[in-house]
């Protein structure tokens, strides 16, 4: 009957109690606590899942836990072509080249040997045999169609030119210069015409007109191909031209350029 009496009175007494002293009353029943309020925390202390997790030996994961490095990837597409870069500076200078000998190559101009006496007039000899030149003036004043005979002669190489004729004969044959300047001898209102001729044909020509009654030139040149034998003169082809006495207003010149 005592135990009965005890067992009735002692819940009662404990539903009497004031709720400070039930606290502390659930707080030393270890077994109800875990039964009742198992996963209820503390303020300040641990929670039941990492009480059951130190108690079995596990150690507690960070929240963001970092995995195993993996495989690299794939390269990537090569990108577009960049802009060029800056020039670069100039390089060193480059060794001297080699030096020369020194000598013209003239074998274009090179005649025949000449005759053993040393007789080179009319001659090509390897010494002069390509020095062909000429330039003569006029003294005498011409008038109409015909020849112009330049009988000033100041330079006469091979003396292939004839003062009586007024005509250049070749000797050798080549590439020839021409030139010449006849001074019209105005005054009457006529025009006068010049011309270079070669074997009879017109190479070149020129005209000079009075037309207000002053003097006037008459002027032109040519490169010709001649062959031993031609010759080569100047021709009025009407009008006169005038002298100049040693003046040299009207000029005739030539010189060889190439022998064959």
């Amino acid at each position: 009957m005592l135990l009965l009496a005890l067992a009735v009175a002692v819940p009662l007494l404990l539903l009497r109690a004031p709720p400070e002293t039930s606290a502390h009353y659930y707080e030393m029943m270890g077994t109800c606590r875990m039964v009742c309020d198992p996963y209820t925390p503390k303020p300040g202390g641990a929670s039941a899942v990492e009480v059951i997790r130190n108690v079995n030996g596990v150690a507690p994961q960070p929240p963001m836990a970092q995995g195993s490095r993996g495989e690299p990837g794939r390269p990537g597409k090569p990108g577009s072509k960049g802009p060029p870069g800056e020039p670069g500076p100039p390089g060193p200078r480059g060794p001297p080249g080699l030096r020369g000998d020194g000598r013209l190559a003239l074998s274009a101009v090179t005649g025949s040997a000449g005759p053993e006496n040393g007789e080179t007039e009319g001659t090509n000899s390897s010494a002069n045999g390509y020095r062909i030149a000429f330039y003569v003036g006029l003294k005498n004043p011409h008038e109409g169609y015909e020849v112009l005979k330049f009988d000033d002669v100041i330079t006469n190489l091979g003396k292939h030119y004839d003062a009586s004729t007024g005509k250049f004969t070749c000797h050798m044959s080549g590439i020839y210069f021409f030139t010449y300047h006849v001074l019209m001898r105005g005054g009457d209102g006529t025009s006068m015409w010049a011309d270079l001729c070669k074997n009879g044909q017109v190479r070149a020509s020129a005209i000079a007109q009075d037309a207000d009654q002053n003097y006037d030139y008459a002027s032109n040149s040519a490169v010709l191909h001649l062959d031993s034998g031609d010759e080569v003169y100047v021709k009025l082809d009407g009008g006169k031209a005038h002298g100049g006495n040693n003046n040299k207003y009207s000029t005739f010149s030539g010189f060889i350029l190439y022998p064959d």
